[in-house]
């Protein structure tokens, strides 16, 4: 659809106009930049409906105070037929008052585009990658994952929204330790399926119900052949299939949160195309990477990437990082670091801008990422913006009290626990209640009482009203008149200018990357 000029980017570009008349006047200097000038809603709507803060940032540049420029501003601002009075308050903001009819131009916008209205082109088509979710895939998404998995998907979303070409990925861990746990755990069901007594899950094996059907699955095709087999002749074989299922199991969870991914990135078969390798090399050609000894901390216990050997160290104290980080173990084997480095190298090639969405639990590692992102993408010759948003953990309460947990996981409440519960709508919109930086509750009784204290219900309550008076309206055969839109009251405008904010709401969300500001908006 094609973009509509709405009424804050009308009134912005106006004032961008008399500020040009100002400087071909030479009131002020040429090549004047307004890029720091705003319009926004004034505080307090008694002064006015919009201010403005040009005399305020372009003062200085024309040699004068705010007030003073501030005059032939507003003088100019007067002269449109839609501004009723444009008064210099303060130190020099300039507050605008608009005709009605400005408004009702308004909502003649809003109603003709509908679910458009607020749509932006600032992105201007950049590709934004954002990874969001990538949870290891041993089991079935759990509360640990949601709040993330919500942020980045609409995050994702808002961006899209304000005109961005948004890939929205996802990492599988399927390379490391626990991959190797999870096919144990999986060959143990697969023997259960199969009518062997295992007896109490051993320490240190998933033990969910979750892998039961998994393990019945690969009775079903392959028999008994690796029920007594070495580990070593059915392992490979019994990872990728328990990785496989778990993402069917994941992506479904996913999906009942309404979230969908573009790109499923395998670390395995990053490694296996030998990226890893490809970064180092870049790196050691480029004097970042060096072979080296860590020295162990002092007056605290060494950190587990630590080990008193040769290794290969990237050097991130350039990049502000507190010491050098192996990229990888002395067993050869790659660091979470290393590994990771080589993955955003790749994202780095698709995308205009890097936004990764993790636990706050990973924040000690936000420094070292970000250091190896900027060395790469410097060193190319296009620096790719690369920012991490971290999302704190929910507590989730019943009442409050600590909820149970599922005994379907073993020991955590799943997304499809709360789903099935609640509802996707209100787990989506109460994630975004919040900043995600911010601790947050859960309460599975509060989210749902009826309550205006309760944001969900409000917001979805004030939606069902409106419906069902358009409804009664129409039953009753009032069709809308838009030559009767004069006839509204002062409320009514007060709420065509509350709508107005929106295309600024979104830019603004977009722009900070922060999509709980829809949420506090509405």
């Amino acid at each position: 659809m094609t973009e509509t000029t709405t009424l804050y980017a009308a009134y912005a570009t106006l004032i961008e106009t008399v500020l040009g008349e100002l400087v071909t006047e030479g009131v002020l200097p040429a090549g004047t930049s307004f890029a720091n000038v705003t319009l926004e809603p004034p505080r307090d709507p008694a002064h006015g409906d919009l201010a403005t803060n040009a005399a305020m940032v372009l003062a200085k540049g024309a040699g004068t105070n705010p007030r003073s420029l501030a005059q032939p501003i507003a003088a100019k601002l007067r002269a449109q037929p839609a501004i009723i009075s444009a008064d210099i308050a303060g130190p020099g903001f300039i507050n605008l008052r608009l005709a009605p009819d400005a408004w009702l131009t308004e909502l003649k916008t809003i109603a003709a585009m509908g679910d458009q209205y607020g749509r932006s082109s600032i992105g201007a088509g950049r590709r934004v990658n954002v990874e969001y979710v990538s949870a290891n895939p041993t089991g079935p998404m759990h509360m640990g994952h949601c709040r993330g998995a919500v942020v980045g998907d609409a995050l994702a979303s808002l961006l899209e929204w304000a005109g961005h070409r948004v890939i929205r990925e996802y990492y599988i861990n399927d390379a490391g330790g626990q991959v190797d746990v999870l096919a144990r755990s999986v060959h143990l069901r697969y023997r259960e399926a199969l009518g062997d007594d295992i007896g109490a899950i051993p320490d240190g094996l998933y033990p969910g119900d979750y892998l039961k059907p998994v393990g019945a699955a690969l009775a079903a095709e392959f028999g008994d052949q690796y029920r007594t087999a070495p580990e070593d002749e059915w392992l490979p074989l019994f990872r990728k299939q328990a990785v496989a299922r778990m993402m069917e199991l994941i992506k479904s969870d996913l999906a009942m949160l309404g979230i969908h991914h573009d790109i499923f990135a395998s670390e395995a078969e990053l490694q296996a195309a030998g990226k890893p390798e490809a970064a180092e090399g870049w790196l050691r050609a480029h004097d970042l990477v060096y072979d080296g000894e860590l020295e162990a901390p002092k007056g605290k216990a060494p950190p587990e990437d630590w080990e008193p050997v040769e290794l290969p160290l990237f050097r991130s104290t350039r990049f502000g990082d507190d010491q050098d980080r192996p990229i990888k173990k002395s067993n050869g084997a790659w660091t979470y670091f290393g590994a990771d480095l080589a993955y955003h190298m790749q994202k780095a090639e698709t995308a205009d801008e890097l936004i990764d969405i993790w636990g706050a639990d990973h924040a000690g590692t936000v420094k070292r990422i970000k250091a190896a992102v900027a060395a790469l993408s410097e060193g190319e010759g296009r620096p790719i913006p690369f920012d991490v948003k971290l999302v704190q953990m929910v507590q989730l309460m019943r009442g409050g009290e600590p909820a149970k947990m599922s005994k379907r996981s073993g020991n955590f409440i799943t997304i499809a626990d709360m789903i099935d519960e609640v509802g996707k709508d209100v787990v989506r919109f109460t994630m975004l209640t919040r900043k995600p930086e911010a601790q947050m509750e859960f309460d599975f009784v509060k989210v749902v009482e009826a309550s205006k204290d309760n944001p969900v219900f409000y917001v979805q309550y004030a939606h069902a009203r409106i419906q069902s008076t358009l409804r009664k309206a129409a039953e009753a055969g009032f069709a809308p008149d838009p030559a009767a839109i004069d006839r509204l009251g002062d409320e009514e405008i007060a709420l065509i200018r509350r709508a107005a904010q929106f295309p600024r709401e979104i830019e603004a969300a977009a722009r900070a990357r922060e999509p709980h500001r829809i949420a506090f908006y509405l």
